[in-house]
């Protein structure tokens, strides 16, 4: 029975009802012959391995190019492994509203833990299977990993609820059908190592494979534990130090706005069937067949060469707009960004940092604001028991967790130009800032 189990035709029984599966459980949204040419292609990589799998210079170009994409992306999103876990958060939040599983919520709470988790993960794995170590666990774990990421980028695109991966971070954005296509070819290339696995042989002795894979596991978990307590060490966000916030906000001249088309959806009222129709063909006068269902605009083209920053505004407790006059205020500025201040760090020192740089800074008649998207009555109550004087502007809370990874997060601005900014972990005394980033 073992022999019968591992042999090539229940392999290939098994593995053409899992692709006849998701062929059937697949959703209109991909086309049907695409899929199938998909599912032919994985099944003829799964049972014909003998064709492949002894050629050393393949599984070679695959293994490299494979964990070297596992690392990169590991440690993209390891650089800023917070803007990750609000991705991940989102990726849950939607699952839940869709699914109603209580896990969900649970998972959501937790993002961060499985954003940095996720990241140590990418990094070791893509270690591992360069230095051929736990080949077979290695290996294991990387297709529940890619599987795991192509029903997210999938979904996401399919039904049009996460309309940026993150898989890379914000140094290259995908869209959910790219992430998805680069998912697709990541699986083909873990089964093309699969079938060539007894090819993948470590690249030193066993001591020194052994210290490569502990280091290398080491790294990739301090790494993103670091960028979590202090901030990214490459930004390329468009709140970056050296960033002007007013030039980001402008739009480029080769700017195109998104396009729009009103459709309408017709009931049969023989069949049943919701047909979708445009302002050319909709039945308006076939009362006898069909019935007006709903009404939508739907995207047929995104914007193009959008500016770099939208939707921020600063606005004071009273509703007026301060957004131009503090970005055309030509002196220094501090901005303490907390998007949320039930989420803000307790740790009362971090405030008597922040009240004493305050202080020193009015003396100085340097603005002093706090930016958050909570409402009046949080501001109060966290005015009051931490003690702070500042005065509050609200703002958009997506685009404050944009700006900075840390809550509170400090940012020293003049003339609209980002000049530095620091964790609520690293925070400087005001002679620092001022010898260092006032001149």
């Amino acid at each position: 029975m073992k022999k019968f189990l591992q042999g090539k035709f229940f392999r290939a029984i098994w593995s053409g009802a899992l692709m006849a599966l998701i062929y059937f459980i697949c959703p209109d949204c991909f086309d049907k012959t695409t899929l199938l040419i998909l599912l032919a292609l994985e099944w003829l990589l799964i049972n014909f391995s003998g064709i492949y799998g002894n050629r050393a210079w393949l599984i070679w170009s695959v293994r490299i190019l494979t964990g070297g994409l596992f690392i990169f992306s590991g440690f993209i999103k390891a650089n800023d492994p917070v803007g990750f876990s609000y991705k991940l958060e989102e990726y849950f939040e939607v699952f839940k509203n869709d699914t109603g599983i209580g896990l969900l919520d649970w998972m959501a709470h937790g993002a961060l833990f499985f954003s940095i988790f996720i990241c140590a993960l990418e990094m070791a794995l893509g270690f591992f299977l360069i230095f051929g170590y736990r080949v077979r666990l290695t290996l294991w774990l990387l297709i529940l990993q890619i599987i795991f990421f192509t029903f997210l980028t999938f979904y996401s695109a399919c039904f049009n609820k996460v309309t940026h991966c993150g898989c890379f971070g914000d140094f290259i954005k995908l869209k959910p059908w790219e992430s998805f296509w680069k998912d697709v070819v990541l699986t083909f290339f873990i089964t093309i190592l699969f079938g060539g696995k007894e090819q993948i042989r470590p690249v030193t002795n066993p001591l020194t494979l052994h210290t490569l894979a502990v280091i290398s596991l080491i790294v990739s978990i301090w790494f993103p534990i670091y960028t979590w307590r202090h901030l990214p060490v490459f930004d390329f966000r468009p709140y970056a130090i050296g960033e002007n916030i007013k030039k980001n906000m402008e739009y480029p001249p080769n700017y195109q706005p998104a396009k729009y088309e009103t459709r309408f959806l017709y009931k049969n009222l023989k069949t049943g069937e919701i047909k979708e129709f445009d302002m050319s063909n909709y039945p308006w006068q076939d009362t006898l067949n069909w019935a007006h269902d709903s009404t939508m605009n739907k995207l047929v083209q995104e914007e193009k060469n959008p500016p770099k920053i939208k939707d921020f505004n600063l606005m004071d407790l009273n509703g007026n707009n301060l957004t131009d006059s503090l970005l055309n205020f030509k002196g220094y500025m501090f901005w303490i960004v907390m998007y949320d201040l039930s989420k803000s760090t307790s740790d009362k020192e971090v405030y008597l940092k922040l009240n004493d740089i305050y202080r020193l800074s009015e003396k100085e008649k340097i603005p002093f604001f706090a930016l958050t998207s909570s409402n009046a009555g949080e501001i109060d109550k966290f005015k009051h028991e931490y003690q702070i004087p500042w005065d509050f502007l609200i703002s958009d809370g997506t685009v404050l967790k944009t700006m900075i990874r840390s809550n509170p997060g400090i940012m020293l601005i003049k003339a609209a130009t980002v000049i530095h900014y620091w964790h609520y972990n690293d925070l400087p005394s005001f002679h620092e800032i001022k010898e260092k980033h006032m001149r």
